[in-house]
């Protein structure tokens, strides 16, 4: 999520933004287009851990930085991707989506129950609002990561490997959905001059 104040816009944030687009959702678009056209999960995992380190290449090339959450997203792609590749399993591509949102849901409820803004720190601050309110969207992101990682286990356990890819290509719309649900919440208590364009989808990435 973006780490610069919306009310002080980087210099050529809005020129690079296809580069952002890249990162987050380059390697799970790739990732899906390989497994359908090949039938491949293992290819498809290959083209996943390239694709994950290049985005990552591409975004600091162009940007000279790389933002917390892509990072963290690509990190674990690349992470878990290559043990996938190593032991020929496609458990670990697949239960990745369930730790890093399980993850998330955790650091964003444990820190509302330590009186911290968690969500400040994932979105680096691009908003202004009362704690209160943080802690409303805090929790409300913390359930969404939550209720993704019941679902994905719900899918990976009881479905088959190409509804599985279907269901996770299916977040990325849905987590477009979610951001889109709260930006009323969001606009009613951000400070003036803010823009709620600022947060982004939040999506565990491949």
């Amino acid at each position: 999520m973006s780490e610069a104040p919306a009310t002080t816009p980087e210099p050529g944030k809005n020129k690079n933004g296809w580069v952002r687009t890249v990162v987050d959702y380059g390697a799970a678009i790739a990732f899906g287009v390989t497994y359908f056209a090949t039938k491949d999960f293992q290819k498809a995992t290959w083209v996943l851990v390239a694709a994950s380190g290049a985005a990552l290449a591409i975004g600091f090339a162009v940007e000279r930085r790389l933002a917390l959450m892509p990072l963290f997203f690509g990190g674990m792609a690349l992470i878990f991707g290559t043990l996938g590749l190593i032991f020929h399993s496609d458990v670990f591509v697949k239960i990745k989506v369930t730790v890093i949102n399980l993850a998330l849901a955790g650091f964003l409820f444990g820190g509302v129950l330590t009186n911290r803004q968690p969500l400040k720190v994932i979105m680096g601050e691009a908003l202004h609002m009362p704690d209160a309110a943080w802690r409303t969207l805090s929790i409300r992101y913390g359930a969404y990561f939550a209720a993704v990682a019941v679902l994905n286990e719900i899918v990976r356990n009881t479905q088959g490997t190409d509804t599985w890819v279907k269901f996770r290509l299916g977040l990325l719309p849905l987590a477009l959905v979610f951001v889109a649900s709260q930006i009323p919440f969001i606009m009613k208590h951000m400070a003036k001059g803010d823009e709620a364009a600022a947060t982004e989808p939040p999506d565990g990435g491949f």
